[in-house]
């Protein structure tokens, strides 16, 4: 009798492949308020080790971390028009508090533009106050009509940056900045996740912005997943606020703004983008736990044998867990390190033991070898760097072998619903093809130049719009 996968196949059903593996994995569970969720402790792990890396990188700009209440003053919210019409129908507003009815409603933040630009207008006055470079680690709520965890939630963690500068220049660089060497930089070469780093349309960018680059991902069923984005705000929140300095030569004038953010969304791209059919793939740079170190029996030379492992790779730099957990058969604690994406098993036994090896087993290019025990230390280094790259080739593979050019709207439609993406030179689509693409729930995901940079401007000659359904 056939046996029972522990995961719905990707092939059979991918939202179901996915949901098994949120569960299974130990991820994280829906919270008891539709759209929320619970992150447990593998899941949050993953997100410590994004926020360490993450936070370090953001740090190396210059910027700095605050913090900012999570409730704002709903008349904030009014004082930039386009940017609470964007917002308008996600806005968790609290009327009562302390048991009466408030005189000013307030709202849960959707994002921090408002409340972080009322303290902008106090903290600037001059030149010399510029930049003003801030970053918060928070939660936000926008309420989810279709939650999905990690993915759309009502609630969800970020970082979220926001900046003041002197000069249109400045401000335009600094996100250029952030949108490159922060997030595609980390999202390259920690979470090997192949990303299109481009321009959103006008009808795409964020409310209030005057430029939004983004980075967008095809996950493992061909649909793309935006990753992050980094916005030029121009003076729109400088005039709402008044937000101004005086320069060197005496003048008032008003500041040029950024803002951007990354989410636990990146999560979900991990096990989107990495996942197969038997779990999770964690990138070793990023994976908590790089290697587990398992003894098959409660053998008490073997559990002896292990810990001696277990402490040499730690010592040598490498993250271990040690699994001694005999009393579980060594069938079962495999599948689920397997499910939970652990990049290295070394296992253990007392013919192992007597032969002076270990079975080393790789979780991102599969397949298990015997190693002598007293070469693991410096074997096993290359070979978590040798996964990492592969994950990040193999994503990269998928996504140029499921992108074609086309010249038609109807054959952009056909590409994603095919399970792919197109490119179309934006001189062909325009806004019309866009709106055209939208009936088929197919998006513009970014403008990129003819040979894939970021272009200058919306309407540069050459620009090439990379379409998609997407998540």
């Amino acid at each position: 009798m056939a046996k029972t996968p522990v995961l719905t196949p990707q092939a059979e059903d991918f939202p179901r492949w996915y949901q098994d593996i949120v569960s299974k994995a130990e991820l994280a569970d829906n919270g008891p308020v539709r759209g929320t969720m619970v992150i447990r402790p593998y899941g949050y792990g993953l997100w410590e080790r994004m926020q360490q890396d993450m936070d370090a990188r953001i740090k190396e700009t210059g910027t700095q971390n605050a913090y900012f209440p999570l409730l704002i003053p709903q008349s904030y919210l009014h004082k930039e028009a386009e940017h609470v019409e964007g917002f308008a129908p996600e806005l968790a507003v609290v009327t009562h508090g302390g048991g009466k009815e408030l005189e000013e409603p307030a709202v849960v933040r959707p994002t921090s533009e408002m409340i972080i630009n009322e303290y902008f207008a106090k903290w600037v006055q001059s030149y010399r106050d510029l930049p003003l470079l801030i970053n918060q680690w928070a939660n936000v709520v926008r309420w989810e009509l279709r939650p999905r965890l990690f993915l759309r939630t009502t609630e969800f963690l970020w970082q979220e940056g926001h900046t003041a500068h002197a000069t249109y220049e400045e401000a335009r660089d600094f996100a250029a900045r952030i949108h490159r060497h922060v997030y595609a930089d980390f999202m390259q070469d920690v979470l090997a996740m192949d990303v299109v780093l481009g321009r959103k349309t006008a009808k795409e960018r964020f409310a209030g912005a005057i430029n939004t680059l983004t980075l967008e991902g095809m996950m493992g069923d061909g649909k793309a997943l935006q990753l992050g984005t980094s916005h030029e705000l121009g003076q729109n929140f400088a005039r709402a606020f008044h937000t101004q300095y005086l320069s060197k030569e005496g003048k008032q004038e008003l500041v040029w703004q950024t803002s951007w953010g990354s989410t636990t969304r990146m999560i979900g791209a991990l096990v989107m983008m990495h996942g197969d059919d038997n779990g999770l793939r964690i990138p070793p740079r990023l994976a908590p736990t790089q290697v587990v170190v398992l003894a098959i029996k409660g053998d008490d030379a073997v559990l002896a044998k292990v810990h001696e492992i277990g402490g040499a790779l730690k010592a040598a730099g490498t993250r271990v867990h040690v699994d001694d957990r005999t009393d579980t058969p060594f069938g079962r604690r495999a599948i689920d390190w397997e499910l939970k994406g652990v990049p290295v098993r070394v296992e253990i036994g007392p013919r192992d033991l007597e032969n002076g090896t270990a079975m080393l087993a790789r979780r991102i290019p599969g397949g298990k070898e015997p190693v002598a025990v007293e070469a693991l230390a410096t074997l096993l280094p290359t070979v978590l760097e040798e996964d990492q790259a592969l994950l990040l080739k193999q994503a990269r593979e998928r996504r140029e072998s499921r992108t074609t050019d086309v010249t038609t709207v109807d054959e952009a439609v056909e590409a994603a619903a095919s399970g792919g993406w197109a490119r179309i030179p934006w001189a062909t689509l325009g806004e019309a093809g866009e709106a055209a693409l939208a009936e088929h729930s197919v998006s513009v995901r970014c403008l990129v130049t003819e040979d894939g940079a970021v272009p200058d401007a919306d309407d540069a000659a050459g620009n090439v719009a990379v379409v998609a359904r997407a998540y």
